[in-house]
């Protein structure tokens, strides 16, 4: 694996750094923000352009396009340079989002939604490629640890500022407020940014890789969220997309092994430390979106807290998320060490899973909320250095497809522990409900998945006790599957190998002596 030389980054001064990372934070909050905003949302959607059977495409077109041009957004910045292509998302993102602001109907939301998340792949992996090449990984940690914390922040604010606009002026502004934030951060990086275009050689664009990608981890998405819920696990609809994601993935990898520019390098998962952190990379995606999609069921359906303030419910999750991201980026800079900040995240994870596996139904507030304190710091302490490992185990001039790769994995994380911890939800739920309720339960699942909380108390108590042990039971079971994945990851996290960070100068002896003799 090529190493980089400490010469490929120019020093450039923090005021230098600042300004260019206020562009490059203010387009990660928008991606990020864009997958939460338009929930509370929905609903008014519906009412508006009508199309109730197809409204989870509005979710998944974007995700999906997000997850498929991740890839090609990154080989792009590699063969074109990063500031161009960086700059051509964010404005193909604007445009999505004002096209989407303006539809007419739900076929029309839907196609601009996937126009949207084909920019805003572009974002996600831009800003970590620019990143990558423009702070060496030593000094990285400070400033990157902020760009996790967009993460909890973009989580948390989306369906807060989503519900406000929704209900304060119109839900077409849930996607036109992406327009001036854009048009700051697109001119903070035209005047700011200013990166070497390191490809001097003659330009080939991998459209076979771009294509088999585009089937396969499109099939894989749909496979996901589809199976056990839309269709059954059996039928010939998911039998299909099976097929199509194994064959169309062994497509990919023939083609990335044989053209001269491959959308995803293979060789890059060779060091053992970037393929450790790919891995990572889907386990933190798949516990986030886990957390975040189902806790909130419990304390609604069971705790009888209020759908409208849904979204501060995570705080004690998001908070130590944060922290852990800020502290971890910090003693990395000092220190020059990481490896042992994934084995603890590792660790701490499993233990907060474990937790959650335990609640019933007369949980207290105060005694969840502890457990997401633990959960939250154990999640913090895998974010920061799965992507820094991964960043310090890629040459510059692999920077975009590397990024590109590890962005790729937590986003199919993402999408894939949604959907599966969906299942098991769903499964253990009604199970329970048929149990405690019998055909009074089977009806309540036929007729309750728009169940608003509001109206769980005016159930005969029979069925609210169902219920209660019903969710309560399938979040239990949604966190005994995140254990399982919480100690992979601690499994995987023991098998990095512990390298010193690119750039990094350990002090010199007279300077360790100055400064104990300063204290």
């Amino acid at each position: 694996m090529p190493q980089v030389d400490d010469e490929e980054f120019p020093h450039r001064s923090s005021r230098e750094i600042i300004t260019v990372m206020s562009g490059l934070m203010i387009t990660m909050l928008l991606a990020m923000l864009d997958n939460t905003i338009v929930g509370p949302a929905l609903p008014t959607i519906v009412g508006d352009l009508g199309g109730l059977q197809h409204l989870s495409w509005v979710l998944t077109a974007y995700t999906l396009a997000t997850a498929i041009s991740t890839l090609l957004w990154g080989k792009l910045g590699d063969l074109f340079g990063r500031r161009g292509t960086f700059m051509a998302s964010i404005v193909l993102f604007l445009i999505g989002s004002a096209l989407t602001g303006m539809s007419q109907n739900m076929m029309e939301l839907i196609g601009f939604r996937a126009l949207q998340g084909l920019g805003a792949g572009g974002l996600i992996v831009g800003v970590m490629a620019i990143l990558g090449e423009l702070i060496p990984p030593a000094e990285r940690g400070k400033y990157q640890g902020l760009f996790m914390a967009i993460m909890p922040l973009a989580m948390l604010g989306g369906p807060l500022i989503g519900g406000w606009i929704t209900d304060n002026a119109s839900w077409r502004w849930a996607f036109y407020v992406n327009i001036p934030l854009g048009a700051i951060a697109l001119t903070t990086v035209w005047f700011t940014l200013h990166l070497p275009h390191r490809n001097k050689g003659k330009v080939t664009i991998d459209w076979w890789g771009a294509g088999t990608l585009a089937v396969w981890a499109s099939a894989l998405v749909l496979l996901g969220s589809w199976a056990g819920t839309q269709y059954a696990w059996g039928s010939w609809q998911i039998v299909l997309l099976a097929v199509l994601a194994v064959g169309f993935f062994a497509a990919f990898v023939a083609i990335e092994q044989r053209v001269d520019e491959p959308i995803l390098p293979l060789h890059v998962f060779a060091n053992r430390n970037f393929a450790l952190a790919g891995a990572l990379a889907f386990v933190i995606g798949m516990a986030m979106m886990g957390a975040a999609a189902y806790l909130p069921q419990f304390q609604q359906l069971v705790q009888g807290a209020s759908a409208t303030n849904s979204g501060l419910l995570l705080l004690p999750m998001m908070f130590p998320m944060i922290i852990a991201s800020l502290i971890i980026g910090q003693m990395t800079t000092r220190t020059g060490k990481i490896r042992i900040f994934p084995i603890i995240g590792g660790a701490i994870l499993t233990i907060g899973m474990l937790m959650f596996t335990q609640v019933h139904v007369d949980t207290t507030k105060l005694m969840l909320s502890s457990f997401m304190v633990v959960l939250g710091f154990g999640i913090g302490c895998l974010m920061q250095p799965s992507m820094l490992i991964a960043q310090n185990s890629v040459s510059i001039r692999d920077m975009g497809a590397g990024m590109g790769a590890s962005t790729f994995l937590r986003t199919m994380g993402m999408s894939l522990g949604t959907a599966i911890l969906g299942t098991v939800y769903t499964t253990r739920l009604t199970d329970t409900l048929s149990d405690r309720a019998g055909a009074a339960g089977d009806q309540l699942v036929k007729g309750g998945a728009q169940l608003p909380p509001s109206v769980i108390h005016t159930l005969p108590a029979q069925l609210q006790d169902a219920l209660h042990h019903g969710v309560t039971n399938g979040i239990a079971g949604v966190f005994w599957a995140g254990s399982a994945a919480a100690l992979i990851a601690f499994v995987v996290s023991l098998f990095f190998k512990d390298v010193k960070l690119k750039g990094f100068s350990a002090p010199a002896p007279e300077q360790k002596a100055a400064e104990v003799n300063a204290v």
